[in-house]
This record gives C-alpha cells, sequence and structure tokens, in this order.
C-alpha cells in the first residue's frame, strides 16, 4: 500500500491470509478474461495478456491456474462482459485517490465504493477531479545483489528508455513513458538483470504525509477499498511506511 514501491506492494500480497490471496486471484482472472476477448489468447501477439501473467507469477498465482483463466477466456460464448470503470475521491486530509474497477454491474461498483470512501471519512469526487495530480507512467523493478553496478544499471536502462530511476534497500525501481514498461523490462534481462516486476501504474506529481489518527483512518480506507470484488487497483498520494 506504499505511496512509493509497487514492488513492496506486491511483496506485502504475498503474506496475506490464503481467503485474500483466493481474492487476489479472482481479481486478476477478471483481468485476464477481458484481456483475452480484446487481444487473443496468445500472449506473444498480446503483450498486454504477457503483462498480466507476469503479474499473477508476482503473485504466486499457479500456473495451472493461470491456464486454466486463459482457456476459459478463450472459450467463453456469452459469458460475463466485465465493463472498466474508474472512480476519484477523496480520504481525510484531502488525499487524492484513484480506483480502477472491473464490473459486471456498475449500479452496484459504484455503490460498493461510495460507502469505502464515505464510511471512513473520506468523499467520491467527480471525474478528473484528482487524476490531473498523477501520472501514468511504467515502473520496472530490478532486483538488488552484491554483484550489480548501480551507475551501469542506470547507463543501461537510460540506453534502453528509461527516465528515472530510484533505489531502494533490496531493488532498483526504473521509470519509463506509460506502456513501455514491457520493452524496457525484456531488454534488461537480456542484458543479464533480475526483473522482479514491470507495469503500469499511476504515479502521483507529490505525496502527502498525514497524522496517526488520519493515517490510521486512511488506511482503513484503503484496505476496505482494495478488498471489494470489482476493485482492481488503488492509487493514491500518501506517504505510507512499508512495514512487511
Amino acid at each position: 500500500m506504499s505511496g512509493h514501491s509497487k514492488w513492496h506492494n506486491i511483496q506485502a500480497r504475498k503474506g496475506k491470509s490464503d481467503a485474500a490471496r483466493g481474492k487476489i486471484f479472482t481479481k486478476i482472472g477478471r483481468e485476464i478474461a477481458v484481456c483475452v476477448k480484446t487481444g487473443g489468447p496468445d500472449p506473444v501477439s498480446n503483450p498486454k495478456l504477457k503483462d498480466i501473467i507476469a503479474k499473477a507469477k508476482q503473485n504466486n498465482m499457479p500456473n495451472d491456474t493461470i491456464e486454466r483463466s486463459i482457456k476459459k477466456a478463450a472459450g467463453e460464448q456469452g459469458g460475463v462482459n466485465y465493463e472498466s470503470c474508474t472512480y476519484e475521491g477523496y480520504g481525510t486530509g484531502g488525499a487524492a485517490v484513484i480506483v480502477e474497477c472491473l464490473t459486471d454491474n456498475k449500479n452496484r461498483t459504484a455503490g460498493d465504493v461510495r460507502h469505502s470512501f464515505d464510511k471512513f471519512g473520506g468523499s467520491l469526487g467527480s471525474t478528473g477531479c484528482v487524476s490531473y495530480l498523477f501520472q501514468r507512467k511504467g515502473i520496472v523493478v530490478v532486483e538488488k545483489n552484491d554483484k550489480l553496478d548501480s551507475d551501469e544499471l542506470m547507463l543501461t536502462a537510460l540506453d534502453f528508455g528509461a527516465i528515472d530511476i530510484i533505489e531502494y534497500d533490496d531493488s532498483f525501481e526504473i521509470i519509463c513513458p506509460a506502456n513501455e514498461h514491457s520493452k524496457l523490462s525484456d531488454n534488461l534481462e537480456k542484458a543479464g538483470y533480475t526483473v522482479l516486476s514491470a507495469e503500469t501504474t499511476m504515479v502521483p506529481d507529490s505525496y502527502i504525509d498525514l497524522d496517526e489518527e488520519k493515517l490510521s483512518k486512511f488506511t482503513k480506507m484503503i484496505e476496505a477499498l482494495e478488498d471489494l470484488d470489482d476493485v482492481q487497483e488503488v492509487y493514491h498520494n500518501v506517504n505510507i511506511d512499508d512495514e512487511d
């Protein structure tokens, strides 16, 4: 849930209970269904599906479960049709929040999202009310090890189209233009680096800090939103330290 590192968010998810992990698998299954329907079941010709498969593996989704989801989506005739929808709003302290969903019932989803905002002191806003505070960017996370030369990685990544690099204790987060993460990831792997994750995400232009009481309430709101079946991703601009 950190405002900084998506990789740390993925790591935190791995430690959740079996029930929570099952919910994550359901969300990824929806993404696969929509992606296969629009781009086909072959990850070679459908790069977005390749990204979702990588995301599934990062969340410890078994290979046979991934394959079943793809086959089911490819073979569905008149199955459930999921639509994408995005909600924007505010948390405690004026925090900016973007919620991306896949749903077969927008009325249900809107009600559930609004309830989560209201319950924890937030408010659902109109389209565009906070999205201007974010930029869609690609993020590739590379594993850090004793043999890795950070300066060499930076030069290599820049040659491959990266625009920034952030160093963490256990990894490097490499920023690139939106939807360029797959190309950058492939090139870095060919250059011998270990890629932990690669995706396009919403990155806030700046982060805000909340006091302990507001942060606690805000964190509960984000958890409630992430727990909704129809919610795929939640983005925000609050500094939340990783404790996992």
